[in-house]
Formats: structure tokens, C-alpha cells, sequence
């Protein structure tokens, strides 16, 4: 295959990424890692809370620390379009590294590749700044890294893994038990050999088990050079058994067929199952056990769709037939991409954020910051505006820090439960910000203790009244 052919397909991940930029939603944890950024580019890398009033100086897992001074220094770089440059960067890189360590595969069936490569807009329903971009990346590469000594029993690889669950573990440490828990699967997949209809299984060589012994030891090492040592390697499995926090946040919601966005995934899934169906090839072990590891993971929570979409990115088109490269076929693909580009520039105004609010607006923050609250209650979903504008929350987007102390009753406040008269007493609020759509309104909105100081659309502040 001629070079030429191979830069047809860069400019059409080139383009497809640009127009991924277009699903670009900003919410409100952006807000709050830019200001963590922030403070650690000047001041040093944060161990304890200081975003809430009610929790200062406490503990806090900064887990993601690296990747908030990170996105800071591109906000100092590039102003307004640092989001632009740091989700496009990612999802270029990823695009880029998912073909180029794969490229052959991908060129001996073009059609299928491209249906392929249109199904990665699964990513467009998450494309936000936060880490889980970089985490994207980094799975594309241990897979690609497990499966070269797989593949290759003299392979050395691998050895670079330890390195990248460093990097990992200091940019996005929620997810990066992956690093070894990959290597544990191909591991344990190629001890068996044998044969059941369809499934095949080979062993693989003494060297190979060594090696992958020796870099999940040396990735559980390396997982624990953080500025939280070996918590880090805990972290993740303590937040999946956080049940207060996974049946309440939206991005760890199970995957349901009632929701028409969530089809998306299991039309991925479709796609994957008839290929491997309809293949004349075996199916390996190894590829049924990592399919359904993700897909397991995938119908759990909706923030692992992405995660089966990357690993099979490395063993579907093992299963796809050759085909014939027809006449015409790279020059399609160039008026692909420039149609792309073109709907790119077409939204081209949205790459420069006017402001940096969530659902709050500029009235909003001068309001109640000329107010100047001191034992506010906010909703969940005004906590990144409020950080960002340094006015100290009572909630926001870190429910792993909140869970373990006031999380359970922000919910039960802002739903008005039964105690909830009881736990205003306790927290001693003196104003209220809240959305119209919630019980804790309706509450207020009757009480004689709170007077409405301010309104717009669904967000209202209330003020406690002094007393007589």
C-alpha cells in the first residue's frame, strides 16, 4: 500500500476530530479542575479541600492532579480556546495511535473500517474537558502493548507499560487500575489451550507468562508513585463500591434499552457480535474473554462505552474478510473528510467560550457574590460555577470526597425527605441556591424563615430572614 493512501486516512481522522468537537458539552467538573489547576500552578499540589466551606482542610483524593495543572497551562497558552485544543489534541491522538499501530488491518477493508472508525462518535456524547480523554488514550495503548507480546513472544514492549501507569496513575488515577488488569486478562486467557466449536484457545510460551507476571508487578509499583502512594491503587475499586454515589451520578448510570440515546452501545455491540458470527475464522479465547470483560463493564455504566469500542479496535479486523480496494475509494474518502471540515467550520464560533459557566449566568455569580454567603447551600450541578468564581459550595462534582460526609444529606435536602427540617438546623444555612425543579424550592418558597432575594428562569437564591 503506497504512503499516499495512508495520508487520505490522516486527514479524514484529522477532519472526523474536528468535527467530534462539535458534541462538545462544557459541565461543570471543568470548572472545578481548572480552578485545582490553578491553585497547584501556584501554590502546590493539593491533599486537603479547600473549595468548601464545610469541609476545609479535610483530606481529599486529588486524583487527577497532574491533569488539572495541565489543562490550566493550556488555558494560560491559548485563553478561551484552551478546550479546544486540549479535546481535539486528544481525540487526534487517540484516532491517530488507534490506526497508525493498526493501519494495516484497517486498509484491507476499507467499507468496514470506515463504519468502524463513524462508530468511534460514540465518543461525541462525552466529549467534555476532563481526564477521561487521556484515559482513552492510554487504554488504546496497553491494549496495543499487551497484545504486540502476545502476538509476538520475543516482544519487549511491554516494558513501557509500567511507565505509562505512572503517568496514569497521576493524571486520571480513578481508572488506572486498567494498566494491570489488562495484562492480568491476557495472561490468564493464554494458559489454556483447547478448542470448543467456534472458540479457540492457544497456550502461550514460559517467556511470555514471565513477562506479563513481571510488568503487572512492576505496573502495580508504578501505580503507586503518586503524591497518594499506594491509595491509588484502591482508590478505583472503593469508588465502584460507593453505591450512594453510583445510583446518584448520571455518568455512572447502568446502560437500559428504555433510553434511546443508550441504543448507541448496543449497536456497537451488534456490529461486533455479527462480525465475529459471520467470520470463517475461529474466535480466539482471548478476544471473547476481553469482549465480554468490556461489555460487561459497558452495561454497567455508561462510562465504559467507550472503553469496548478501543479494545476491540484490535481484534475486530482480524475477523473481516479481505476486500479489493475499488477505484474511487481514497477519493470518497477526501470528500468525506472535507465534508466533515466543512460542518466543522460551520460551527466554527463555538470553539471560543464566551464565558465559563455551566448553568450559571455573569447576573447569577455578581448577585451572590455581593451577597457574600457564608453557609450557602447550592445544588450538585452549580458547585463548578461557584468554585470557579471562588465562592466556597456546599456540593459539587466531587461526590467521591462528599460521599463520606455530607453527600447523603444534600440529597435528602434538596429532594425535601422527612429529616430535612433537621439537617437545615444542623448546617445552619444562610442562603439557598437552588433549581425551581427540586422539592427543597417548594419548601422555601412556603417558609416563613427564607425570603426569595433573587430569581431567573430555575435558579433562585433565598436568603434566611433575621430574626425578630
Amino acid at each position: 500500500m503506497k504512503k499516499n493512501s495512508y495520508y487520505v486516512f490522516y486527514f479524514l481522522l484529522f477532519s472526523l476530530s474536528l468535527f467530534c468537537y462539535c458534541f462538545f458539552q462544557l459541565e461543570p467538573d471543568t470548572l472545578w479542575h481548572i480552578k485545582a489547576g490553578e491553585y497547584m500552578y501556584h501554590h502546590g499540589i493539593l491533599k486537603t479541600d479547600i473549595f468548601s466551606w464545610t469541609y476545609q482542610s479535610y483530606p481529599w483524593m486529588s486524583h487527577e492532579w497532574l491533569f488539572e495543572v495541565v489543562l490550566y497551562g493550556l488555558k494560560k497558552l491559548f485563553g478561551n480556546y484552551y478546550l479546544f485544543v486540549y479535546c481535539f489534541s486528544s481525540i487526534f491522538l487517540l484516532l491517530f495511535v488507534l490506526f497508525q499501530t493498526n493501519k494495516k488491518e484497517y486498509l484491507k477493508n476499507i467499507p468496514f473500517s470506515l463504519l468502524w472508525i463513524f462508530l468511534s462518535t460514540i465518543l461525541c456524547v462525552n466529549i467534555q474537558g476532563r481526564p477521561h480523554l487521556l484515559s482513552y488514550l492510554f487504554v488504546a495503548l496497553t491494549i496495543y502493548l499487551c497484545r504486540d507480546l502476545y502476538q509476538h513472544k520475543d516482544s519487549k514492549k511491554i516494558y513501557f507499560l509500567p511507565f505509562l501507569g505512572i503517568i496514569w496513575a497521576n493524571i486520571h488515577g480513578g481508572s488506572s487500575n486498567l494498566v494491570y488488569l489488562f495484562p492480568i486478562i491476557f495472561l490468564i486467557a493464554g494458559l489454556f489451550q483447547f478448542q470448543f466449536k467456534k472458540i479457540e484457545s492457544s497456550k502461550i510460551s514460559k517467556l511470555q507468562i514471565k513477562r506479563y507476571l513481571f510488568v503487572i508487578v512492576l505496573c502495580v509499583i508504578g501505580l503507586c508513585i503518586n503524591i497518594h502512594g499506594f491509595k491509588m491503587v484502591l482508590y478505583p475499586y472503593q469508588n465502584m463500591m460507593n453505591h450512594l454515589m453510583i445510583s446518584n451520578i448520571s455518568e455512572w448510570r447502568s446502560t437500559s434499552l428504555s433510553d434511546p440515546v443508550h441504543w448507541l452501545y448496543f449497536i456497537l455491540l451488534f456490529v461486533i457480535v455479527i462480525v465475529l458470527l459471520i467470520s470463517k475464522k475461529k474466535i480466539q479465547f482471548l478476544d471473547f474473554v476481553l469482549l465480554l470483560f468490556c461489555s460487561v463493564l459497558g452495561l454497567k455504566s455508561i462510562r465504559f462505552w467507550f472503553y469496548t469500542y478501543l479494545v476491540l479496535s484490535y481484534l475486530i479486523f482480524y475477523y473481516v474478510e479481505e476486500r479489493k480496494i475499488d477505484k474511487g475509494t481514497y477519493l470518497g474518502i477526501g470528500i468525506l473528510a472535507c465534508t466533515l471540515l466543512g460542518l466543522f467550520v460551520i460551527r466554527v464560533d463555538s470553539l471560543k467560550l464566551q464565558n465559563y459557566s455551566y448553568l450559571l449566568q455573569e447576573k447569577d455569580i455578581s448577585f451572590i457574590k455581593k451577597e457574600g454567603p457564608k453557609r450557602l447551600f447550592n445544588m450538585y450541578d452549580y458547585g463548578g460555577d461557584l468554585i470557579y468564581h471562588d465562592i466556597l459550595v456546599f456540593m459539587d462534582g466531587r461526590a467521591d470526597f462528599y460521599s463520606s460526609y455530607n453527600y447523603e444529606d444534600y440529597l435528602k435536602i434538596s429532594n425535601f425527605e422527612w429529616d430535612s427540617l433537621s439537617l437545615i438546623d444542623k448546617y445552619q444555612f444562610d442562603y439557598f441556591l437552588v433549581d425551581r425543579k427540586y422539592p427543597i424550592s417548594t419548601y422555601l418558597e412556603n417558609s416563613h424563615d427564607y425570603e426569595k432575594i433573587y430569581s431567573r428562569e430555575d435558579v433562585l437564591l433565598y436568603k434566611k430572614r433575621l430574626e425578630s
